[in-house]
């Protein structure tokens, strides 16, 4: 994509926002206008960006308003809110208003929401995968040991039943072992679901993540990091497998070196299940 004069970013939590940041400016942005959350955003952000703003989750019409002070036209969602926050709002009465209109109320829904909102301000939310093409890896083994014929099962097997839960909207993780089911993630989060599938699991268990069909890559894109493989190794998880081209690995070094210490294999599959 070609750089843009000014972009706006939507920080949450983790380290997705400062890779952002960092693969931003190495694609010749000039400048990085940050609307950051209390509680969530990494506050040593703030020196490597042009302009910052401190929010509640709620408070829209502030950032919008901090937007368009800023000149900003095209913003980005980068990094997690967590899920408790979304459904523990303080919210301005912009807010009240979107919230108001929706039907249903979860994660996918509330961004929608607010991405129509920003649009009514002439601000285009664009993917979150906005020049970060290189995070995203092809079909393969990633990192980690290789994996033997059972894992592979179990590989299939749970990128069907992940594809199959996010497509009911219910979670886009799932942990599996020898064929059976051990958690399925819900409202609780990732990590939650991973600790959880693990302690059934009793070491040796996999975790698949997906995207969802038709996923809007505005926001809740499927991401990995260098925290996700710590708590599959506290969970005793053995392999993570992701869908191919369409989930963020970051600190891709770290993670392969995590990998390698603690014996986690990370596979990313395509479009359809392994074979």
């Amino acid at each position: 994509m070609t750089a843009l004069e000014t972009v706006g970013v939507i920080a949450g939590n983790g380290v997705y926002p400062r890779t952002f940041v960092e693969a931003a400016r190495q694609a010749g942005v000039k400048r990085l206008v940050v609307a950051a959350f209390k509680g969530e955003t990494a506050p040593d952000l703030e020196s490597q960006v042009d302009a910052w703003t401190w929010l509640r989750v709620g408070q829209l019409n502030k950032m919008i308003k901090f937007f368009n002070r800023e000149g900003v036209r095209h913003a980005v969602m980068a990094g997690q809110i967590a899920p408790k926050n979304l459904f523990d709002l303080r919210p301005d009465l912009r807010v009240l208003t979107m919230l108001g209109k929706l039907k249903r109320k979860n994660a996918e829904t509330i961004f929608g929401g607010i991405a129509d909102e920003l649009a009514k301000d002439g601000i285009d939310l664009l993917p979150a995968t906005t020049y970060l093409e290189d995070f995203l890896p092809g079909e393969g083994l990633v990192c980690g040991p290789p994996l033997d014929e059972r894992t592979l099962e179990d590989a299939a097997y749970g990128f069907h039943i992940a594809k199959e839960m996010s497509r009911l909207d219910i979670g886009q993780t799932v942990v599996v072992k020898d064929g059976t089911v051990l958690a399925v993630e819900a409202f609780e989060g990732t990590n939650a679901a991973i600790k959880r599938g693990g302690e059934l699991g009793k070491g040796k268990a996999l975790v698949a993540k997906v995207s969802k069909p038709n996923q809007d890559f505005r926001f809740d894109v499927p991401v990995i990091g260098s925290q996700t493989i710590e708590t599959a190794h506290a969970a005793g998880i053995s392999t993570i497998v992701i869908e191919a081209e369409r989930t963020l690995l970051l600190e891709r070094e770290i993670v392969a070196a995590a990998c390698a210490k603690r014996g986690i294999s990370v596979l990313a599959t395509g479009g359809s299940e392994p074979s």
